[in-house]
Parts: C-alpha cells; structure tokens; sequence
C-alpha cells in the first residue's frame, strides 16, 4: 500500500484548485463531476500515474456527505486515501482488526477506480478510504 490522496473539503474547488496550482507549482491531473460533487485531483508527486495527490472535493447537493461534511466541520481535511492491489483484502484485514467500515464491499470511486472507506471512530479520528487501481 501507499498513499494515494488526501481529500480537501472546499466551497471551491476551482478557486482552492487554482491557489494550489500555484503554491505548488503544479497541475490538475484530473477533473470530473462524480457522486454530486466536482472533484478535482492535483499531482503533488511529480507522477502522474499513482499520485499522491491533492483530491478537493466541493458538493453540488446540499445532502452528500461532503456537504454534511462542510456543515458540521468547515472546509479541511476530509480522508486520507490509500492505495491498494487488493481492496477486499483490506476490507477484511480492516475488519479482522475490529475496525468499523462505512462500506462493507468496494463501490465505484473517482477515476473509475473501486474504494471503500473506514469510520473515523475506529482510526483515531481520520477517515480513511482504500483504492484499488
């Protein structure tokens, strides 16, 4: 496994995108609207091809949990992800461990990639998503 991602919660993407791009002295690697939110991924690694990124994420609704997200905690961290060669591996280490999932088997994430996620309650308060390539 390494790191992936780490999620951002923003109002903004575009805006949070663009002061990044900057600041970092890098680029969007990838844009899309998926699951009610725009998303936009920054390669922060320098390779492209299996980041890490920055992943800012800002709901179109007022009901995902990214919008739940910003209400209850402001703009911010949001996950941590990592990647995986076998997500229902993880899955069930994760849950062997006692770990509390907030998904049971992997769904379609961003990028088409599978991902599944982990309740913060169960890893020192960090929300932490698996993807498998």
């Amino acid at each position: 496994m390494h790191l992936d991602h780490v999620g951002v919660a923003t109002d903004d993407a575009a805006e949070l995108a663009a002061l990044f791009v900057e600041l970092f002295d890098t680029e969007i690697a990838h844009e899309e609207t998926f699951d009610g939110m725009h998303v936009v991924f920054l390669d922060v690694g320098g390779d492209e091809d299996d980041g890490p990124y920055l992943e800012l994420l800002e709901p179109l609704t007022d009901d995902g949990a990214v919008a739940q997200f910003l209400d209850r905690e402001g703009a911010g961290l949001h996950h941590v992800a990592v990647a995986t060669g076998d997500i229902t591996a993880a899955l069930e280490t994760a849950e062997t461990m006692g770990l509390e999932t907030v998904d049971d088997e992997p769904r379609p994430g961003a990028w088409g990639h599978e991902v599944a996620f982990l309740h913060p309650g169960s890893t020192g308060g960090v929300l932490v998503e698996f993807v498998e390539y």
